[in-house]
């Protein structure tokens, strides 16, 4: 039997979609109210026909007063709306922001990037990120701020990709701060439902690629920036100590992201054979169950991690360049949004880490 009631706002929309059916197959949760904006009214299962169980609820106002009384209450809203909402939520009740609202600590950052309303920073919904070295040398993590939190922020999908990939270089050492370039390949479903964006239809995304977001203009920098920082030891003020260039560029399919990450090596990397490089994310993702280094060899597919919460990664070394080139693959929607939530969820619960989530995914 269930535990804990839920409830989801921006329940029509991908993010919100996707909580919903990994919601609905947790053996912990009950999700009993569906909230949205113009689909008020509506069957859920109209929107979400692949969610049967879930389709007779009717999707009600994002208020307040309709949210408050659930135990766990899920925001996928545009940033800006869940900030202002939240404000207004019962404080017994868990909060999951699965938009940008919350991730970040200091306001420069979100006055650079976003604008508008500064809210304050919750829990940080990212268990595997590394926050520092201890006394014996093992790897600090986020997951130790989960549990018992009350509000968490989920981290940005195109951010999950990239610090995956890359931080085990950056808590070792092994790459420079500056000079860091991201290039990522991303889902349709990364870039929202909305129709009003031609770029989006089926005859303009079949068959063609665009980046978006040039020029040090996306959002999810000062995020990145900001896990870079800790998994340093540093405090996310000297984010500032780290530089760079990152580019998403949208491909046609529906979900996944691949992040293909480099940066100039250190002289502690350019003295480690491949077989010791490899070992270091190894070694920085051991007990880690849903990241997965791949063997020597193998490159991370976008295809083989749809569907789960997983994230594939690999690195290599380019000794032409002096560089190290990181890659990381996961679903966009799952592990880089709504199964990072329930996962940190769960934790803040006090309930398996892996309790409705699979790291099994869909390939082909």
């Amino acid at each position: 039997m269930a535990k804990y009631t839920v409830a989801v706002a921006g329940a029509t929309g991908y993010a919100g979609g996707e909580a919903l059916r990994i919601l609905a197959s947790h053996p912990d949760f009950k999700v009993t109210c569906v909230a949205g904006h113009s689909s008020v009214g509506d069957r859920l299962g109209k929107h979400m026909p692949h969610i049967p169980q879930l389709a007779d609820l009717t999707v009600q106002d994002t208020t307040p007063e309709v949210l408050n009384g659930h135990d766990v209450i899920v925001l996928a809203l545009p940033h800006g709306a869940s900030g202002a909402l939240a404000a207004k939520l019962d404080p017994q009740s868990i909060v999951v922001d699965l938009g940008a609202d919350h991730r970040l600590e200091e306001r420069d950052a979100w006055d650079a990037f976003y604008g508008g309303d500064f809210y304050e920073h919750w829990t940080y919904g990212m268990p595997e990120l590394i926050t520092g070295k201890s006394a014996d040398g093992t790897y600090t993590r986020q997951r130790a701020a989960l549990p018992g939190a009350k509000r968490i922020a989920g981290p940005g999908c195109n951010v999950t990709a990239t610090t995956f990939a890359l931080q085990p270089g950056i808590a070792e050492g092994l790459v420079e701060h500056t000079g860091i370039v991201a290039d990522l390949a991303v889902g349709y479903s990364g870039a929202g439902k909305n129709l009003k964006r031609t770029n989006l239809l089926a005859a303009e995304a079949f068959g063609s690629a665009v980046p978006y977001g040039v020029g040090g203009t996306h959002r999810h920098i000062p995020e990145i920036l900001q896990n870079f920082a800790h998994a340093a030891g540093l405090q996310a003020a000297q984010a500032s100590k780290f530089s760079l260039s990152f580019t998403p560029v949208l491909v046609p399919m529906a979900r996944g992201i691949l992040a293909t990450v480099s940066a100039p090596m250190t002289d502690a990397a350019r003295d480690l054979s491949d077989d010791q490089l490899h070992a270091v994310w190894e070694q920085a993702y051991a007990g880690q169950d849903f990241v997965t280094v791949l063997p020597q060899g193998t490159l991370p597919a976008t295809g083989n991690v749809v569907g789960s919460n997983a994230a594939h990664v690999q690195v290599v070394a380019d000794r032409h360049a002096g560089r190290i080139i990181a890659f990381a693959a996961i679903d966009n929607l799952n592990r880089g949004t709504a199964g990072q939530a329930v996962e940190s969820l769960n934790i803040a619960l006090g309930l398996p880490e892996d309790q409705g989530l699979t790291k099994i995914g869909v390939a082909p």
